[in-house]
């Protein structure tokens, strides 16, 4: 399995980019600053005015895998930055970073224009990968949602809508993730099944097998989004943290949560305990992460657990 390191193939001491200018001497008798300046001054004040401008770059690697996730960065006025005709995120620094769907297509393109008007495109190769696929010969049970169902699921779908579009400012996507508990790994990212040859949803996270009361931590700094009042339907006690540029953690079924909405939590930091509350089997912590729309492997960014 594919760690961080060869995901993220730029980190950041790598993108210490920045061209230093050094103007040329002028000999102050000889530069003409009136009306009449003569082509051959003009031509060499253009050409020191462009060598003081900033270098106008885009580094970032130019392949990654599904459910995957690069860092990169922008040097120069920068007018947007796109993925696939999207607008990326920029932090301050230039620094940003872009992922990709579980079922991402085989390329993606980032653009970035600049004010100069210049543009400069780097196509990534999306690896594609071999998902764990069940195939189960028996039509997949259809249910229909109650009156009662939909009024209780409802709301809750739209917290969790709203705590995944929260901007809270977080620098956690800068750091290395961690993994947030220890235990037995009982379900992969990716995981599908097929029923009579129609697909079942897939796994959207990884599930880490525990006894109930196991202490987690948070995988980065982050911020709470969403710490849920009471058990969700399915998810149970839910908690979520936004980890800034778009990226976020879920973490569902837990036995307690040990933060409220709006905390900052750090890198390692206690925020709950596994359980086995809402639509779950045994005890375990089910995590999942989100960029955007995409929904990406955390493995990807934590590495084996070791």
């Amino acid at each position: 399995m594919p760690v961080r390191k060869s995901v993220l193939a730029l980190g950041f001491g790598a993108l210490a980019i920045g061209t230093a200018f050094a103007a040329p001497e002028i000999d102050p008798q000889g530069v003409d600053t009136s009306s009449s300046t003569t082509p051959a001054v003009a031509d060499r004040a253009l050409a020191i005015g462009k060598a003081l401008l900033p270098a106008e770059k885009l580094v970032i690697d130019s392949s990654s895998i599904q459910g995957g996730v690069l860092l990169g960065q922008v040097q120069g006025d920068l007018s947007s930055l796109m993925l696939n005709g999207e607008p990326v995120k920029v932090a301050d620094d230039g620094r940003f970073m872009v992922a990709f769907n579980r079922d991402a297509e085989s390329s993606a393109l980032v653009t970035a224009e600049f004010a100069s008007g210049t543009r400069q495109n780097q196509l990534i190769s999306i690896a594609k990968r071999k998902w764990v696929i069940q195939r189960v010969n028996l039509p997949r049970r259809k249910r229909t949602a109650s009156a009662s169902w939909l009024s209780r699921r409802t709301p809750e779908l739209e917290a969790i809508a709203a705590a995944r579009a929260m901007d809270t400012g977080s620098e956690g996507w800068r750091q290395e993730f961690t993994w947030p508990a220890r235990g037995r790994i009982s379900g992969m990212f990716g995981n599908q099944r097929i029923y009579a040859g129609t697909p079942g949803g897939y796994h959207t996270g990884i599930d880490i097998a525990a006894p109930t009361g196991t202490p987690i931590v948070a995988p980065a700094d982050g911020v709470v989004t969403l710490a849920a009042a009471k058990p969700f339907s399915l998810e149970g006690n839910l908690l979520m943290l936004d980890h800034g540029m778009g990226l976020n953690s879920a973490f569902l079924h837990l036995s307690k949560i040990a933060v409220k909405e709006g905390d900052t939590v750090r890198k390692g930091q206690y925020i709950g305990n596994i359980g086995t509350t809402g639509s779950s089997t045994g005890p375990h912590l089910h995590w999942s992460m989100k960029w955007g729309a995409a929904r990406l492997d955390p493995i990807l960014l934590t590495g084996p657990m070791g």
